[in-house]
């Protein structure tokens, strides 16, 4: 990913950045950081790049020349116009939510205000957002651009270390984090809670989230507030578990937004995927929170129904058509699946076994060269880039993939022709079971009707199938 910010202070860009976890991230390559000096662009012999307000006022204002020409430097080169953030308090505040769509972007600009701000002009021209990261002045734009590209940085694949760090902080799934203990075991006469020296990761799983629900409630009772209602939706999703794992997914995985809840009707949306998901036992009150969500919210481009009479009328009535009716399959048990003969865990290759990895962006023309389903190359790539797909290799040969969709399940299963029934399959998704296993998500897939295939795979693994299908609505608009 790359960053670029327009400064009159790149020193302080370049020398607070290039340290610590992004430091080490632009030296691996998967960051770039770029610091342009506004000051290099004026046409002031003097390097001058402010001048005083018309209208009066105090202080002066950066003038629109330098700043339009910085930006154009960069912005040229680009096949389309960057996302540019102006950082200033007249800006939405900066949130966790707003990092996780900031990352989704190849290139990031930044442009940091000094003195009084900048000219409105240019500020009309080049900028996309107006974000701030408090209700406080700061001399400049500066240190807030290097929260936010601390913020973003630790989003993309492979800058943290532990791929559960990102999910398992503050923030995550509204609530904040747990008090965090190290040695020695006591300290100034207090002791580590003893749950924590248990080795019971069961207890202390639950006493971790008994400790972020007491913090939320009392220091953010605003996230607290998000939180309950999302728990009261789980408790309901739960009274049938296989048919609604996908919500209950999104609010366990911190993906849900709660839209609308009223007795057993319910609508989350997933924040990475823009998804709408509703589910509702009674048509005749569903309907019309469904055609009220749809309005209110100008006809979303996907909906995720778990009741047939509904997809109807939104077929019917609500210009939407069946995209895809799914069978949801669902890994209910703890336990890892067995891996003998499928694949080694010391990464190794014998003849029969393959090697499974990550697979990356330099691997889309093959993905797309043998994957059909209905998905544009744009989300293909997305996955890629995010470190959601994983390829099964003979020989250093990729013979087939498998990854994670956007809203967290199992799919885009393919084992190239010339390598099926070798197990290669069923090694992929016994492979990214045993992971979603290790990040304490519980396995799902959607398996489109009639794929014979896929549906004998899920049973011989063990996956329940819930008894009635979810369908995925795609808006004709």
């Amino acid at each position: 990913m790359d960053f670029y910010v327009l400064t009159l202070f790149p020193d302080m860009i370049t020398q607070g950045l290039n340290t610590s976890i992004t430091g080490k991230a632009i030296e691996k390559g998967l960051l770039s950081l770029h610091a342009i000096n506004i000051r290099d662009y004026t046409k002031d012999k003097h390097k001058k790049v402010d001048d005083y307000p018309y209208g009066g006022g105090a202080g002066m204002l950066m003038q629109a020349q330098p700043v339009s020409d910085a930006w154009h430097s960069i912005a040229d080169g680009m096949e389309r116009h960057p996302r540019t953030i102006y950082v200033t308090p007249q800006g939405k505040p900066f949130t966790q939510k707003m990092a996780k769509e900031f990352v989704k972007s190849e290139e990031l600009v930044f442009l940091c205000g000094h003195y009084e701000g900048i000219d409105e002009r240019v500020l009309e021209e080049v900028v996309t957002d107006y974000v701030s990261i408090g209700d406080y002045v700061l001399t400049g734009g500066e240190l807030a651009s290097m929260v936010m590209i601390d913020a973003v940085s630790r989003l993309v694949p492979g800058v943290l270390n532990n791929e559960e760090s990102a999910q398992t902080e503050s923030f995550h799934n509204d609530l904040l984090e747990h008090p965090q203990y190290s040695r020695p075991v006591e300290w100034k006469g207090k002791r580590v809670p003893e749950v924590l020296l248990s080795g019971n990761q069961k207890k202390i799983a639950a006493w971790r989230l008994e400790e972020s629900e007491k913090r939320t409630k009392e220091r953010r009772p605003d996230l607290y507030q998000k939180y309950e209602k999302l728990q009261q939706c789980k408790q309901i999703l739960q009274k049938e578990k296989l048919l609604h794992r996908d919500m209950i997914e999104l609010i366990e995985r911190g993906q849900a937004e709660w839209i609308y809840q009223q007795n057993d009707c319910i609508c989350l949306k997933d924040q990475k995927s823009g998804a709408f998901f509703f589910s509702a036992k009674q048509e005749e009150t569903a309907i019309p929170a469904l055609e009220q969500i749809i309005k209110e919210y100008k006809t979303p481009e996907a909906l995720v129904l778990h009741q047939e009479g509904i997809a109807q009328h939104a077929k019917r009535e609500l210009g939407y058509q069946g995209m895809l009716t799914c069978t949801q399959y669902v890994y209910t048990r703890k336990e890892k699946l067995p891996i003998t003969g499928l694949y080694r865990l010391d990464g190794t290759q014998t003849e029969d076994m393959v090697m499974i990895e990550r697979l990356n962006e330099t691997f889309l023309e093959e993905v797309l060269k043998h994957y059909h389903a209905l998905v544009s190359e744009d989300y293909i790539l997305s996955r890629l880039k995010d470190g959601a797909m994983y390829g099964a290799f003979l020989a250093g040969k990729l013979t087939g993939f498998i990854g994670v969709h956007e809203e967290g399940s199992m799919g885009m299963l393919e084992v190239f022709p010339e390598y099926r029934g070798r197990k290669i399959g069923k090694a992929l998704e016994t492979y990214l079971i045993n992971l979603q296993l290790e990040q304490g998500m519980t396995p799902y897939g959607q398996v489109v009707e009639g794929n014979e295939i896929s549906t004998q795979l899920q049973k011989s693994l063990g996956l329940c199938p819930a008894k009635t299908p979810v369908y995925w609505m795609e808006s004709i608009e």
